[in-house]
């Protein structure tokens, strides 16, 4: 492993993820990263587990089949990577012809999709969990100490982007929102004749009264031109 080679390029890639217009853009550039500076990584992409399991950005369509596969059997190194009560942050299947104990069933049928290695790390800030970067290979044995070590590397990296990207994104739906609500506003104070605090009134107790969310709210009035 060419340590040096590899931390310019993480330096390379830190900066390029900060630089992605959007959370969907910043995803694909830390797997398809995954897929290129992890020695003998074929394929990478990124678990995330709330009420369903959501492959993210894979850079081939096999890796949200295994994904999905490891919700299924509710096993597999990635699958507990992105469940941070495990308290594993790093985990990796060495070669799967030799079998897995633990996942003794996710690895008898991803051997079925010619997968020879694999390693899954939590994707974590201070504040937050975001699921789990996951690595495949082809070739049994791929994955190293060394391969881990520059998984880890590149994890935490990508978590902070992660991090920043989610931020923003919020903020900008947080202004969309607002910009919303206030052309809602404006066009109820128009059509009533009525002053600011009573048109937010309206939309308010129309959201309470109907439990729709303020901006969808918002958004009809912006469309029919008057509450529904």
């Amino acid at each position: 492993m060419d340590w040096q080679r590899f931390a310019e390029r993480i330096g390379v890639m830190a900066h390029d993820l900060l630089e992605q217009p959007s959370m969907d853009a910043t995803l694909r550039r830390i797997t398809g990263s995954a897929a290129e500076l992890v020695a003998g990584c074929d394929a990478a992409g990124i678990l995330v587990l709330s009420t369903e399991s959501v492959s993210l950005a894979p850079t081939e369509p096999w890796v949200a089949e295994l994904d999905q596969l490891q919700r299924k059997l509710g096993q597999g190194p990635c699958f507990d990577a992105a469940r941070p009560s495990t308290g594993e942050r790093a985990l990796r299947i060495a070669d799967f012809t030799e079998g897995e104990p633990r996942w003794a069933d996710f690895v008898a049928e991803a051997r079925k999709w010619g997968v020879g290695s694999m390693m899954g790390f939590l994707l974590y800030t201070e504040d937050e969990d975001f699921g789990a970067l996951n690595f495949y290979s082809r070739r049994p044995g791929a994955f190293t100490e060394a391969s881990e070590r520059a998984g880890v590397i590149l994890a935490s990296h990508a978590a902070v982007a992660l991090s920043a990207a989610r931020t923003h994104a919020q903020m900008e739906q947080a202004l969309a929102t607002r910009h919303q609500i206030g052309q809602a506003m404006g066009i109820l104070m128009a059509r009533h004749n009525i002053p600011e605090n009573e048109a937010f009134n309206q939309l308010r107790a129309y959201s309470q009264n109907h439990n729709v969310k303020l901006r969808e709210v918002a958004v009809l009035v912006c469309e029919q031109g008057a509450l529904p």
